[in-house]
């Protein structure tokens, strides 16, 4: 029994050694590459963006109400930004500046500030007595709505703060036709404003009565404005795109007085009801990428050589 157990032992040994010495000839198998949690999900890419900025220089009527033949000459920046890959953005020249904090793709919601420049007695005779106004600042909201691809319908509601203190509400509507490096741009205007808006540039007090004798012209009589529709009107833009980079524009804008504002002394006497503006400006845009790139789940710094690369529109 014992010799059994023996010659079955050293069988055993005779076959299991060999295949040991085999196993240990044999490479090693590779050990399983990673995987990633279920939960993890790398960090969206953050896109570039297009900054695009200019200037504009506008002939508008002298003061509020103006002959027809005087005019002044002010400027002033161009800004915007939008992300790459989409089309440059439409600016009409009666647009407050302004950007978008809501953006339905055809709804866009976001504020609006216009500046009014000051008038000055002693720039026109024909203001002779009536005193300054200040350079007023209007704040408030805008929206606007693409009916169609090619039609906007704009609304904009402002406060003023400093020359005149009332509201003032503007409606534009524009169709918006691009053809070629050309894009073409036309609509009616209407604008609404409070008595607080209209008072400063219409009304007369009776010492500004008594101050406006002109040599050659009667002294305007006392006249109180109040609020309503302030003026109707159209206007229409040219804008030409040389490349992505640089574009230039040029707009008319007709504004015709009505109500309160079209009947005071100083339009009737000494001015017109019929208002022109026209404009010329030009823009530059560029690019600016992220500071920051996402990237394998973690943020990092993108090569600082590359944060501005590459060589705006407003109202």
């Amino acid at each position: 029994m014992a010799l059994n157990v023996g010659r079955g032992a050293g069988f055993a040994f005779l076959v299991v050694a060999p295949l040991q010495a085999l196993a240990a000839d044999l490479p090693e198998p590779p050990a399983p590459a990673p995987t990633a949690p279920a939960a993890y999900a790398p960090a969206p890419a953050v896109p570039d963006w297009i900054v695009t900025i200019g200037g504009e220089l506008r002939v508008i009527p002298a003061w509020p109400g103006a002959p027809e033949g005087k005019f002044a000459l002010v400027g002033g920046p161009l800004f915007s930004v939008r992300k790459e890959g989409t089309p440059p953005d439409y600016f009409g020249p009666r647009d407050s500046f302004g950007f978008s904090v809501v953006d339905l793709g055809q709804i866009k919601i976001g504020p609006a500030v216009k500046i009014i420049w000051p008038r000055q007695e002693s720039s026109y005779a024909g203001l002779n007595g009536l005193g300054n106004v200040n350079l007023a600042l209007q704040a408030g909201a805008f929206a606007e709505y693409w009916a169609v691809p090619w039609l906007r319908l704009r609304g904009e509601v402002r406060q003023g703060f400093g020359g005149e203190t009332g509201v003032t509400g503007d409606l534009f509507l524009d169709a918006v036709i691009p053809a070629g490096q050309f894009r073409f741009s036309a609509g009616p205007r209407m604008t609404m404003q409070s008595a607080a808006a209209v008072g400063p540039y219409f009304s007369i007090t009776e010492a500004q009565s008594i101050g406006s004798t002109v040599s050659g012209l009667p002294a305007l009589p006392v006249y109180r404005a109040d609020g309503g529709l302030y003026s109707y009107g159209a206007g229409t833009q040219t804008e030409y795109f040389f490349n992505q980079q640089w574009a230039t524009h040029a707009f008319v804008e007709y504004e015709r007085l009505t109500g309160s504002a079209a009947d005071s002394p100083l339009v009737t006497e000494r001015g017109s009801p019929n208002q022109l503006t026209f404009g010329l400006g030009a823009t530059y845009s560029f690019d600016i990428h992220p500071l920051w790139r996402s990237g394998a789940g973690i943020w990092r710094p993108r090569n600082a050589s590359c944060f501005l690369s590459g060589p705006l529109a407003s109202t």
